[in-house]
């Protein structure tokens, strides 16, 4: 079996077919990517993705379609053009941030602190994540956003009795937490 040719669509279950196949392929695959791109490391890293890319559509292959050079031309052509969509849409978000202040230092601590001053509002949320969405919405605005009960309820369309009601259930439901920390927040605003 040493000297059969291996056909697309053994390559990607039999590691031995696919090693004959990019041996036979490799400098046609190679020559392909070299006439469009200019940078050796990238040409290279194109090549292997167009082996991947074989592996992954070995499948698709049907030869009374045309011949493995030829299919092979078009997965690396697909490659090519995969590649050159992601570095068109890279260009277009770099352009999008071109000239805008990037963070500096201070900015950076300005954030790292609020991060930190939000720490017990973040274990807060991860607490409610088990209520019921209508009690989790009401205790989030009054409790995290530190609204009041009425004005919690003003944002939710629901009377500021039923907002009480849904508020007293969430906090009955957290106060078992063992986070100490929780419970000064559910209990601290009454």
């Amino acid at each position: 079996m040493r000297g059969r040719h291996a056909s697309p669509t053994e390559v990607a279950t039999d590691p031995e077919a696919f090693e004959r196949f990019y041996r036979r392929h490799i400098d046609v695959v190679t020559r392909y990517v070299a006439r469009r791109v200019d940078d050796p490391h990238l040409v290279a890293d194109l090549v292997a993705d167009v082996f991947v890319a074989v592996i992954d559509s070995a499948h698709t292959y049907r030869a009374d379609r045309g011949t493995e050079v030829e299919w092979l031309h078009g997965v690396a052509r697909n490659t090519l053009a995969a590649y050159r969509r992601r570095e068109a849409r890279q260009r277009r978000l770099e352009r999008r941030i071109a000239g805008r202040r990037l963070l500096d230092t201070d900015d950076v601590s300005r954030l790292e602190a609020r991060i930190d001053a939000e720490r017990s509002a973040r274990r807060l949320l991860a607490a409610m994540a088990g209520l019921p969405p209508s009690e989790r919405a009401v205790l989030e605005l009054v409790v995290i956003d530190e609204l009041t009960v009425g004005e919690a309820a003003a944002v939710l369309g629901i009377r500021q009795n039923t907002a009480r009601v849904r508020l007293h259930r969430a906090r009955r439901s957290l106060r078992g937490d063992p986070d100490a920390g929780l419970t000064v927040a559910v209990e601290g605003l009454r």
